[in-house]
């Protein structure tokens, strides 16, 4: 891969900040690295490689010279300047929802659906953090024998709605230990300290969240399977990092817990956790800033004829997000 100009669109985010993180480990070759946020952002330094480097104003003749422009700045910033990057000539992996299900617009992880990216006509979309940690477990097991329907449980940390989401869990956190009232949320719709709320992201009329709403429809994309059914309850836990997920999986034909072993554990980016490990399963505190989602627990299920069930975490600012979209633009 030849060297290339980058830019990254928001990054003094949670996920901006992961970017350069990723860049820096994975050795991205680059020519430059333009770092780009809001007006009031602008003027900041962020540390890159032993360097501090200048963090710009955001604008529509920002991407000049712009080969891979990674986006993560929400999705009303996706729609009013993905295309002026694009424009300019670079290709943009944007993290937001903004062109998820957008026909013609790739959304991929690299390890499940990476032929998708042959079509790109300059946009990409990277997949919400909850669904890349379902895919890379799901994909394996629907190759070796077909899946039909996905009930899902996800245990989602503060850090997937932001920076001021984290730190309104510590603020809180501290106030309730000093024997205080948790001061209001701003960040999220509930306070975290010592609670969990089944609810990420907002509600829609038929009683599902949007979040839930996205690993359904995410999933078909990714998959290309159209028809799967998925049933999620997603939850957000006082983790600061790391999303887990309890995932129970109906299979057209049956597959030995024996055999989806081997499967999970030869799958690209992830790691099995074995049975007889003490404990047979991984937590969020041990996963954090790691690049592969880990899987553990695996059992026969009690439902389905076909069916199983484990229990998963990844770490959702890396794999979940910067990651991903990191191995996206070493792919295009």
């Amino acid at each position: 891969m030849n060297a290339r100009h980058v830019a990254i669109v928001g990054a003094t985010g949670a996920v901006g900040r992961e970017f350069l993180d990723v860049l820096a480990a994975r050795r991205f070759p680059l020519r430059s690295l333009r770092l780009l946020a809001s007006p009031r952002s602008a003027g900041q330094r962020l540390p890159f490689a032993g360097e501090m480097l200048p963090v710009e104003a955001l604008g529509p003749d920002a991407f000049r010279g712009v080969d891979v422009a990674l986006f993560s700045a929400g999705g009303s910033v996706s729609k009013q300047h993905a295309a002026h990057a694009v424009a300019a000539g670079a290709i943009v992996v944007d993290n937001s929802s903004a062109f998820r299900l957008d026909d013609g617009v790739p959304l991929v992880v690299p390890e499940v659906n990476a032929g998708a990216l042959a079509g790109h006509r300059g946009l990409i979309a990277n997949p919400n953090c909850s669904t890349i940690l379902a895919a890379l477990a799901l994909w394996p097991l629907h190759q070796a024998a077909g899946l039909r329907a996905v009930i899902a449980a996800t245990y989602q940390a503060a850090s997937g709605a932001g920076q001021q989401a984290m730190a309104e869990l510590r603020s809180s956190t501290a106030a309730v230990l000093r024997g205080e009232p948790a001061p209001p949320p701003h960040a999220l719709p509930r306070s975290l300290a010592f609670n969990v709320f089944p609810q990420v992201d907002v509600f829609q009329p038929d009683g599902y969240t949007r979040e839930e709403d996205k690993l359904l429809h995410e999933l078909r994309k990714i998959l290309g399977l159209p028809q799967l059914r998925v049933d999620a309850t997603c939850v957000r836990v006082p983790v600061e990092r790391c999303h887990s997920e309890a995932l129970v999986v109906d299979l057209e034909r049956p597959l030995a817990v024996e055999a989806a072993a081997a499967v999970l554990a030869a799958a690209p980016g992830l790691e099995l956790v074995p049975a007889m490990a003490e404990p047979p399963y991984p937590m969020p505190r041990e996963r954090s800033g790691r690049d592969a989602v880990a899987v553990g627990r695996l059992r026969r299920g009690r439902v389905f004829e076909h069916g199983l069930t484990f229990w998963l975490v990844g770490d959702q600012l890396r794999k979940g997000a910067a990651l991903n979209a990191v191995q996206i633009a070493e792919q295009v």
